[in-house]
C-alpha cells in the first residue's frame, strides 16, 4: 500500500505531534524542522515528512536528548551513519542521566533530613530555614 502525502497546518501538525504550536516555531527557528513550503493562499503546510521528524524530535526530548543531540541524530539520520554512533550517544545520555538520579537523591535525602528536624507548628523559628540560612 502506498503512503499518501498528508499535508498540515501548523495547527494540525502540532496538535498530530502532541506538541504545542510555540514548540514547531522553535525547531523550525533551530533549524531541527525544515521550513516548509507555502500553499498558494500563503500558509505554510506541512507534509507527513515533517510530522515523522516532528515526532522523531518529541520522543528524543522525551528520552533527555538535548537539542544539539537531536540536531546530530538528525544530520547522521539524513546522511550516513553507524549504529554505533547512536548507540554512544545515547550511553553519554545515560550516564548524564544517572548523574542526574544521582544528584536528585542526594537532593532528596537532604531535604527529608531537614525536614524531619523541624517541629512544625506556628512557631516563627524553623529548621528548615535555619538550614537554609547556614553557609
Amino acid at each position: 500500500m502506498a503512503s499518501q502525502k498528508r499535508e498540515y497546518t501548523r495547527a494540525k501538525i502540532a496538535k498530530a505531534a502532541k506538541v504545542n504550536l510555540e514548540t514547531v516555531r522553535f525547531y523550525e527557528k533551530i533549524g531541527l524542522l525544515p521550513n516548509p513550503p507555502r500553499a498558494a493562499n500563503g500558509y505554510r503546510t506541512y507534509s507527513s515528512e515533517h510530522l515523522k521528524r516532528l515526532n522523531f524530535i518529541r520522543r528524543g526530548r522525551e528520552l533527555g536528548f538535548s537539542n544539539a543531540e537531536i540536531g546530530n541524530l538528525l544530520k547522521m539520520m539524513d546522511g550516513n551513519y553507524a549504529c554505533d554512533q547512536v548507540k554512544n550517544i545515547a550511553l553519554v545520555n545515560v550516564s548524564v542521566i544517572a548523574n542526574k538520579i544521582a544528584d536528585l537523591t542526594r537532593m532528596k535525602l537532604t531535604l527529608e533530613a531537614i525536614a524531619a528536624e523541624c517541629r512544625g507548628g506556628q512557631t516563627p523559628e524553623c529548621a528548615i530555614i535555619d538550614k537554609l540560612l547556614e553557609s
